[in-house]
């Protein structure tokens, strides 16, 4: 039976394909087949019980719940800050990819170039003492400061802390929601939701207007872990979300560090057991920062590479100039629509044509390289 209408967007067509209910492992096979959406909602129903869907998925793959339909369409046409990354999506995170289970869409508002920035996640108990939050806000602070992306979950206590001292350094924040992107749990966060969204990226992969239930924070956890290069737990009880997003980031083998705290501290026993398990014990960000750094490289050099094979040939510390614009002519855009005054994201697209998705991870490789410098979401040449 034909589809009665077709959909007029590819995320209209994302949309369709998480309303019918299929597992994510299907919709990434499906996505993978045909190369998008729409391709795959005009291969029919034949095609689609070829890749393992039921027959109640199929009959929702033809006729979408209106309301579920609707409500997404409003929320993507609502900002153009607001976007549905589908798993062949070129923006989609590379990092993400690499888990065992990722998740076949994201819905990002925000910038979802800070998808690609090598991320740090710090989370901790959401009944944290003032010194675990005064220990998150120093930390997230100095990451940021030292050009990492500062990832948590939008829940009280560490992570808020954390949110709140990275938008204050003025760097690069990500939330990772277990309700819909438009829906702040605790819903007093709803002003801290709305300064993420503004300021970084806020990442779901639950419909606008999905309720916090206990189900979804899990898998919340594992795209939290999935997105970092590691993750710093700074506070957590014996039994902690805390330590499920500590475990499935050593599951994806990624570093996980952990506070230790004093023994009459209940909210330090799951860090202490962390470290037992093998975690590193951290007492300073810089520790973390040295940690990281041949990760923080070989996501540059993935990264770059990814983009333009020849980039590499170019000296470090070497600007990109004219004479190597054949070797690098994405990255020479770039360096010419860069000035020595701090220039904004959406100024450089217009400026080189190339994308947000394409900028940030060049802007990130020049940045490692010395050659840009990044404040506010702003960026400035360094000359050489």
């Amino acid at each position: 039976m034909p589809d009665p209408r077709e959909p007029e967007s590819e995320s209209e067509a994302l949309l369709r394909l998480l309303l019918s209910g299929a597992p994510a492992a299907a919709l990434r096979r499906l996505l993978d087949s045909h190369g998008s959406a729409r391709a795959v909602l005009a291969a029919g129903a034949r095609d689609w019980a070829s890749h393992g869907l039921d027959a109640e998925v199929c009959r929702s793959l033809r006729t979408p719940p209106a309301e579920g339909l609707a409500a997404g369409l409003a929320w993507l046409q609502a900002s153009p800050r607001h976007q549905l990354l589908g798993w062949r999506d070129p923006a989609y995170p590379p990092l993400l990819r690499r888990i065992a289970s990722p998740p076949a869409m994201l819905f990002v508002a925000g910038d979802p170039g800070l998808l690609w920035q090598p991320t740090v996640a710090i989370v901790g108990s959401r009944a944290a003492t003032a010194g675990g939050c005064a220990n998150a806000a120093q930390f997230a602070t100095a990451l940021a400061r030292a050009g990492l992306c500062i990832g948590s979950g939008l829940a009280a206590g560490i992570d808020a802390a954390a949110h709140r001292a990275t938008l204050e350094a003025g760097g690069a924040t990500v939330a990772v929601l277990g309700t819909g992107p438009d829906v702040a749990y605790p819903p007093r966060h709803r002003d801290l939701l709305a300064q993420v969204a503004a300021a970084g990226a806020v990442v779901s992969e639950h419909l606008p207007g999905t309720p916090p239930l206990r189900a979804h924070f899990p898998s919340r956890n594992r795209i939290l872990a999935g997105l970092a290069l590691g993750v710093v737990v700074v506070e957590a009880a014996a039994r902690s979300g805390a330590l499920i997003t500590a475990h499935q980031a050593a599951d994806a083998g990624r570093e996980v560090f952990a506070l230790p705290g004093s023994i009459h501290n209940p909210m330090a026993r799951g860090c202490h057991r962390l470290i037992r398990e093998g975690a590193q014990l951290v007492e300073t960000p810089a520790e973390v920062v040295e940690a990281l750094a041949p990760a923080v490289r070989e996501l540059a050099r993935a990264l770059r590479g990814a983009l333009d094979p020849q980039a590499a040939v170019i000296a470090p510390g070497t600007p990109p100039a004219a004479g190597t614009a054949a070797e690098a002519p994405d990255y020479n855009r770039l360096w010419l629509a860069l000035g020595h005054d701090p220039t904004d994201m959406d100024t450089l697209a217009e400026r080189s044509g190339l994308t947000v998705a394409e900028l940030s991870p060049m802007l990130l490789a020049l940045e490692l390289e010395g050659r840009v410098a990044a404040a506010y979401g702003r960026y400035t040449r360094i000359a050489s």
